[in-house]
């Protein structure tokens, strides 16, 4: 099996549980190579976001081409693409470079702390610019209520709603049910096969930050690795739950995963 590149493209996250830095450990700790194009730049830690900078969509567009013309890449997944001309950026240089490479789209629009990650102007972009690109698109419950118009309050909704979601463009979404009461999580997969849920218990903790752009890297990677989809969410999944399971416990309030779970430590 290759190695498995995969570009992400996404914002940087200074506290290193979400964003580029969980997706680069992610790709790694599954067996990949990870490349990054930084679309913002982020100032938060377990409390919260307390500072965005963007970067010009020009550069991040730079930053796309350079990687994908030396170092190529065999699976690209988007993060927060914060504002509708950097979306319609990016989905340019998909179109121009990317063609053929299997596209997982983390729709980041709500951060765990409730700050704003998307703009609202962007969510139109979003429907008309990148949704059409997606082999697989993941968004939470919030988010999903968001692209959809509507809520989302049980299982058979979801079913419903990630089918809704197909019709906007993507080959596939992936709903998840993170955000739903209850001891048993719930994911929706959708394809043109079906639906099929996949049902976990869910582990009690506050140290969930960063586990959306885990998953979406964690398929990714498994895509660039050339397993079947259904395969890659099984396997990102399971890697997820290991991950929340021994999270280290930092920070004051939602903390970090435990990304580097399968790596053995080094010994001199």
């Amino acid at each position: 099996m290759m190695q498995g590149r995969v570009l992400t493209i996404a914002g940087s996250d200074s506290g290193g549980g979400a964003g580029i830095q969980a997706d680069l450990k992610t790709i790694i700790a599954l067996g990949g190579y990870g490349s990054s194009a930084i679309t913002a730049l982020t100032a938060q830690n377990t409390l919260g976001v307390f500072g965005v900078m963007p970067i010009p969509p020009e550069f991040i567009v730079q930053q796309i081409e350079v990687v994908l013309e030396d170092l190529g890449a065999d699976a690209i997944k988007t993060g927060m693409l914060h504002s509708a001309p950097v979306i319609e950026a990016v989905s340019g240089a998909l179109v121009r470079h990317a063609k053929g490479i299997p596209l997982v789209i983390d729709p980041v629009m709500i951060a765990a702390s409730g700050a704003t990650l998307l703009q609202e102007e962007a969510v139109a972009a979003l429907k008309d610019s990148l949704l059409p690109l997606a082999g697989l698109l993941t968004p939470n419950l919030p988010e999903a209520e968001k692209l959809c118009g509507h809520d989302i309050r049980s299982v058979e909704e979801m079913r419903a709603a990630a089918q809704e979601l197909r019709s906007l463009g993507p080959q596939a979404v992936l709903l998840k049910g993170g955000h739903m009461e209850g001891n048993d999580l719930v994911d929706v997969l959708a394809t043109s096969d079906g639906v099929e849920a996949f049902t976990s218990t869910r582990i009690p903790t506050e140290h969930t930050h960063g586990t959306g752009c885990t998953l979406a890297s964690a398929i990714a990677t498994g895509l660039a690795q050339g397993l079947p989809l259904r395969d890659a969410v099984i396997r990102a999944r399971a890697y997820l739950q290991k991950a929340i399971a021994g999270a280290p416990g930092l920070g004051q309030a939602h903390g970090p995963i435990d990304h580097g779970h399968t790596v053995q430590p080094f010994t001199a």
